[in-house]
């Protein structure tokens, strides 16, 4: 016998199977462990997507040393932390970290400035900081940034880069600055057609530059081959040619490069322009890391992001890379795409990648210094162009062109004076686009009778300042008896607008002559209300002292929750929805009756609606329960039978 399935009731709701519901915190929301991750994985895939991890951070740890004017190991040790440290870490699942090219040249500018010595201290501290922003839980707090502003971020660290790399790409100098730089270019033109050396550079690295762009569209399986380690691997054979004579990368011991901090250097820690640096640091290398983060999630179907443990993490990785005096890290995109796309699962791709990263650094290091410099270059001049993004300054303009003033100010902002200062520029942008957005308002100018009426609604901020001043000479230059400021659809009015129009109504009672109803948001429609505490809309004194009766007015008694508009509003003397013509008397409408008549009438019949509600919504009472009854009404005038007579 088998037992009968019960019938869903109509009212309840069916189970999600998209988006199974999960406690917050506990057992429930545990992330599992490296073991767990591996016994629904292939173990063959992860090893095999952290070898094409390897081969794709390889060339890019060392071009990003060497773009920040750092030895080679700085970024290879840099790589090495962000595989073994934080890809054990549990914030992400496939974000691979290592030194990224968005810091290249905030780095470059800090040795320039603090020397080499004091990099490991500043990025000491950074991961610090990144750990307390972590403990306090403000790791979603750099998702509160406009997006236009990130974008105009990495535009910013995009452009001057690709700039400074084509000095290296011809085997010259970058003059300094980005925009010295910028000037530059024609001169470099001249450099490079100077030599035959010069000439092949230049040529290898442009080659470089094109077939990182077109390496993609090879057919077949060569393609899943990352493009960098094309490059490297023709650089090398071109290098080796005799009588070629280019720049060639020089690699040093990897152990003996490591450089602890000192006192020396934590003495430094007392120097502003270090501290300033050090914010700059962690607010940067946080900002990227966890815009990675959203990136990389929309990349795959596992599990996502908890940006306060990947802070943490990344925070606990540049810690150990500034103890090391390397170079600070990221989570990079380049890295973390090819992670997905070579199909790994779990954590464990990008943790071997970091392994065969110290175990190529240690074993042969001598392969190191057969690879161009003017290849590496042209790996970052690619890299520079997808940090630009140029096709994301239309797209956003035919989108929004407000957000695209804001990318393209923290674009040049960035340009023209530094990171930090042209990240602030772009945010102070964007919150004066906001202000200027969430205060629109409309000005309408009515006359009725020897009634003058301003009608405002919309926003009032500060910055409306002048034009509600102009609105409000403009009805006052109307010269009617009577002016009525009808405010009641305004859905923010702010300090200072509020205190003007006070000024104004107090300005014009005092007159003697015009009598000024002030109808402020909050109140029922078509009755005037005041802020509790504000002054009333009426009362003017007359020219002999005599105070003149005015409509009456609400005195800071809380207004109801609901309002119902009476059914005949024509037979009432002063009906809610109707506007007001100037002839009503105060002794024709009080606000207390009109509450006691219309809104308890509102309460007992949304109370009888609610249990009305409640009745049809009771599980207990089914289908044939509810078909009964109406078989068992009287019969209407419209009813058909089908029955007999």
């Amino acid at each position: 016998m088998t037992t009968p399935t019960r019938k869903r009731a109509r009212h309840a709701r069916p189970p999600s199977r998209t988006f199974p519901t999960r406690p917050a915190g506990g057992a429930g929301d545990r992330r599992p462990t490296l073991t767990e991750e591996l016994r629904g994985a292939s173990l063959v895939n992860e090893i095999v997507a952290s070898f094409v991890v390897f081969l794709v951070a390889l060339p890019l740890c060392i071009g990003v040393a060497v773009a920040s004017g750092a030895p080679a190991e700085f970024g290879i040790i840099s790589g090495v932390v962000g595989g073994l440290v934080v890809g054990l870490m549990r914030g992400s699942t496939l974000q691979v970290s290592g030194p990224a090219a968005g810091l290249a040249a905030l780095v470059a500018e800090a040795i320039t400035v603090h020397g080499a010595a004091t990099l490991g201290i500043i990025v000491l501290a950074s991961g610090v900081l990144q750990i307390a922003l972590a403990l306090v839980k403000l790791g979603r707090m750099f998702q509160a940034i406009s997006v236009a502003v990130v974008q105009g971020m990495l535009a910013g660290i995009g452009l001057p880069l690709m700039i400074s790399q084509s000095y290296v790409l011809a085997d010259s100098k970058a003059p300094g600055t980005p925009v010295e730089n910028a000037l530059g270019l024609p001169g470099l033109v001249t450099t490079a057609l100077s030599s035959t050396d010069a000439l092949i550079a230049t040529g290898l690295g442009i080659a470089t530059v094109a077939l990182c762009f077109v390496w993609k569209k090879v057919p077949g399986p060569v393609a899943k081959v990352p493009a960098p380690l094309v490059a490297v691997a023709v650089g090398m054979a071109v290098a080796a040619l005799p009588g070629v004579r280019i720049d060639t990368l020089r690699v040093g011991d990897l152990t003996a490069s490591v450089h602890f901090p000192g006192a020396a250097e934590f003495a430094s820690l007392a120097d502003p322009a270090v501290l300033a640096t050090v914010l700059t640091f962690t607010v940067i290398a946080s900002a990227e890391s966890l815009f990675t983060a959203a990136a990389v999630d929309r990349m795959h179907t596992g599990p996502r992001t908890r940006y306060n443990s990947e802070l943490l993490s990344q925070g606990l990785g540049n810690t150990v890379c500034g103890s090391l005096g390397a170079l600070p890290m990221t989570a990079v995109v380049a890295r973390s795409s090819a992670n997905v796309q070579a199909g790994a699962k779990t954590r464990l791709s990008r943790t071997l990648h970091g392994l065969w990263l110290l175990g190529f650094a240690l074993l042969l290091p001598g392969v190191l210094a057969l690879i161009p410099i003017t290849v590496l270059a042209g790996v970052l001049v690619h890299s520079g162009w997808k940090l630009l993004a140029p096709e994301q300054f239309p797209r956003l303009w035919k989108q929004d062109k407000g957000e695209a003033v804001v990318m393209v100010v923290t674009t040049f902002a960035i340009f023209g004076t530094a990171l930090l200062e042209g990240v602030l520029i772009g945010l102070a942008a964007g919150v004066v686009l906001a202000v200027l957005r969430m205060s629109r308002t409309t000005v309408r100018h009515s006359t009725d009778g020897d009634t003058a009426k301003l009608t405002m609604t919309g926003s009032a901020t500060f910055i409306r300042l002048p034009q509600l001043l102009d609105a409000l000479d403009a009805v006052a230059a109307a010269g009617s008896p009577r002016i009525r400021l009808d405010l009641t659809a305004m859905t923010h009015l702010d300090h200072a607008c509020r205190t003007q129009i006070d000024e104004f109504v107090a300005q014009q009672r005092r007159s003697g002559t015009v009598r000024v109803e002030l109808l402020l948001p909050g109140g029922p429609k078509g009755a005037p209300a005041v802020k509790p505490g504000g002054p009333p809309p009426g009362n003017g004194v007359s020219g002999t002292g005599e105070e003149l009766p005015d409509l009456p007015y609400r005195t800071g008694r809380p207004a109801p929750a609901r309002v119902a508009t009476p059914s005949r509003p024509d037979v009432e003397p002063f009906a809610p929805d109707r506007e007001f013509t100037g002839t009503a008397t105060a002794e024709e409408f009080d606000v207390g009756e009109w509450e006691q008549a219309y809104v308890g009438e509102a309460a007992r019949r949304d109370a009888g609606t609610a249990r009305q509600a409640s009745h049809r919504r009771d599980p207990r009472r089914t289908d044939p329960a509810r078909g009964g009854r109406r078989d068992a009404r009287a019969p209407g005038p419209y009813d058909v039978f089908d029955g007999p007579g």
